[in-house]
């Protein structure tokens, strides 16, 4: 039997929960003990009592599910939460380890083995970050839109023009699971959209499937001629693992008209614009270069019951597998969990994140 806990998320206005009260209900059929926090589902409408009739154990105090075999979470680990993790237990959550060093050292030194979601690799498909990166694309329009208001200092432009005037222009930066949301939706509202991208099969692709967009080859010279009539910017470049590419630079951004706005989506990556830095829900939003900069770290939280269960369709059989079977096992059964281990016994191992601060890697098993 294993014992699986499941804290109560406390990233600033971070309200999804890492185990829906069904799939507690199956780990507790399994034979396993599932620890959830007192309040940990509240912000998704699970209450404490829909944990109970699943079987759970609800504990009242932060630190109690740390003391699990299994600590399933949603964000990386807090600054509080670190003395609370161990040697020989298991960490499932995303991490975003390239950027940020010092938790990235921090980690290593409690002796967890931390998987991260972002980086279990199936078939060169990163399964457990693609619902994620489908929220932020579509989520990027929304803000974009909304700040695009005068009032909230954008330069007041709809996306949708209304007939006599012309709609307003979205450039979005890489043909992913983000950026193909992220036309999706702005091509919905009638905005003239133009997709960035380097793979030619993907161009190919974005083509067939998005004939309403643009599609053009990403170069330097090919987003400076866009950025002029830009009022949207979405960054949604992925290198798996790795810090993002910073493909926007501060003299771009000079080449755009005051009031348009970047929405930066690699920015749990470090971001893809040279002026980019975290912020919050709280606080979503600053200007630099007169251009309105949207960079919270945790987008999809803003959605958080739908984020949560589309995470939960993706995860529930690594959590049953990793409690059912241990690391070993699970690996075994479900290789693609291998490129998921960052850290294990005290180093890293995941290589994208030791080249992203020149520290050594070393093999997970």
């Amino acid at each position: 039997m294993s014992t699986v806990g499941v804290p109560k998320e406390i990233k600033a206005q971070e309200h999804r929960v890492a185990l829906l009260p069904d799939t507690a209900r199956q780990l507790v059929r399994r034979g396993h003990r599932v620890l959830v926090e007192t309040g940990a589902g509240n912000g998704i409408g699970a209450d404490d009592e829909s944990y109970r009739r699943a079987g759970a154990d609800i504990v009242p105090e932060h630190a109690d599910p740390f003391t699990a075999d299994l600590v399933v979470k949603v964000k990386e680990p807090q600054p509080s939460e670190l003395p609370l993790l161990r040697p020989g237990q298991i960490l499932f959550t995303y991490l975003h380890l390239a950027a940020d060093r010092a938790l990235t050292e921090a980690l290593a030194a409690t002796g967890v083995t931390a998987i991260a979601y972002e980086t279990v690799e199936l078939r060169g498909r990163l399964p457990l970050l693609e619902p994620m990166s489908e929220i932020a694309g579509r989520m990027s329009v929304i803000v974009g839109a909304y700040f695009l208001e005068k009032h909230k200092g954008g330069k007041g432009v709809l996306l949708g023009g209304v007939p006599g005037v012309l709609p307003g222009r979205v450039v979005v930066l890489g043909g992913g699971t983000s950026g193909i949301n992220a036309a999706r939706m702005a091509t919905g509202l009638g905005a003239d959209v133009t997709i960035l991208e380097v793979d030619l099969e993907r161009m190919r692709f974005l083509d067939i499937t998005m004939r309403s967009a643009h599609t053009l080859f990403s170069s330097e010279a090919s987003l400076t001629g866009l950025l002029p009539e830009t009022d949207l910017l979405i960054g949604a470049v992925l290198v798996p693992g790795a810090p993002a590419p910073k493909l926007i630079t501060r003299d771009m951004l000079r080449l755009m008209r005051p009031g348009s706005v970047l929405v930066d989506i690699a920015i749990d990556q470090g971001g893809c614009a040279e002026t980019s830095r975290p912020t919050t829900h709280d606080a979503p939003v600053f200007m630099e270069q007169n251009i309105v900069h949207y960079c919270v770290a945790n987008m999809p939280g803003a959605y958080a019951h739908t984020a949560t269960q589309a995470l939960a369709n993706v995860t529930s059989r690594y959590i049953e597998a990793l409690a059912d079977l241990g690391l070993r096992d699970a690996l075994a059964r479900f290789p693609e969990l291998l490129p998921g281990i960052n850290i294990r016994n005290g180093a890293v191992t995941c290589p994208a994140v030791a080249a992203a601060h020149g520290l050594p890697c070393v093999q997970p098993l």
